[in-house]
């Protein structure tokens, strides 16, 4: 899929963007702090064939408003899309998050169960056992300050080449994707001020709730994922009631990009038709 010109809402005084396709339930594809919709751009054809797809940019990230002045931080993410979804005139719907979208996914299930009909987790953080590397070195001032002056397509070649199985797949027109919103200035601000912003009490302090959930869970790894640990897909899947595992092979952590059609096939498998 080639993304074209994204559709823009504004909430809460901030433009978010997005790609929007197909007909039928609701679904919402959520990133990571590294990407932004591209990366749901091999996902999202198939899965509108059934149902009514949004792949936002979170605030940010991609072609959204990039505000320096608030938090781009899990709970604050978790209220706009809230806004967003509704303004969208979605019902009840589906919830799909990748990295910290998973983490997106698993708060906004705590404090909206109403909403969501799914919620899959995918590669997603959890717990306490993130922030990882490289985003924590980010919240140092030196380092910063060092991303702002030297950070270039080779240094982010080595961030995404880690994260994906399939080597070959690393196209320079996928990374042209990934390089996108770090080309500017404020993007690579947005950047930084994002993992700034990450704070893992936003998950531990759901822990408890979480159990007691209703809302069907999938979580979804990459078995290869160098980035984040295994134990958050197990430990999830041991504390969500009902929830269902499936870790798939030769696929890192843009499992998006090593195995496409079989992330397509797990969420149509969890959602149903």
């Amino acid at each position: 899929m080639t993304l074209t010109a994204p559709q823009k809402l504004r909430i809460q005084g901030h433009e978010l963007a997005f790609q929007r396709a197909g007909k039928g339930r609701p679904v919402l594809l959520v990133h990571g702090i590294t990407t932004y919709s591209f990366i749901w751009k091999d996902i999202l054809p198939a899965l509108a064939e059934d149902h009514d797809v949004v792949a936002v940019d979170l605030l940010g990230s991609g072609d959204s408003d990039k505000p320096l002045d608030v938090s781009y931080g899990i709970t604050s993410q978790v209220e706009l899309l809230e806004a967003f979804t509704q303004a969208l005139g979605f019902g009840p719907f589906a919830f799909v998050g990748h990295d910290i979208g998973g983490g997106i996914a698993q708060r906004f299930a705590v404090q909206h169960p109403e909403r969501l009909t799914h919620a899959a987790v995918i590669n997603g953080v959890a717990y306490d056992f993130w922030p990882v590397q490289p985003i924590i070195a980010m919240r140092t001032p030196i380092i910063r300050q060092l991303a702002m002056a030297t950070l270039d397509l080779g240094a982010f070649d080595l961030i995404v080449k880690r994260g994906v199985f399939h080597k070959d797949r690393i196209t320079p027109d996928l990374m042209a994707y990934f390089w996108k919103p770090m080309g500017t200035r404020l993007g690579r601000k947005a950047f930084l001020h994002f993992a700034e912003s990450l704070d893992n009490r936003d998950l531990t302090s759901i822990s408890e709730e979480l159990r007691r959930t209703q809302v069907p869970f999938l979580i979804l790894r990459g078995q290869d994922d160098v980035y984040l640990s295994s134990e958050i897909s197990y430990k999830l899947h041991r504390e969500i009631p009902g929830s269902r595992l499936v870790v798939v092979s030769e696929a890192g952590h843009f499992i998006q990009i090593d195995q496409p059609e079989r992330v397509v096939a797990e969420l149509r498998a969890f959602l149903g038709s």
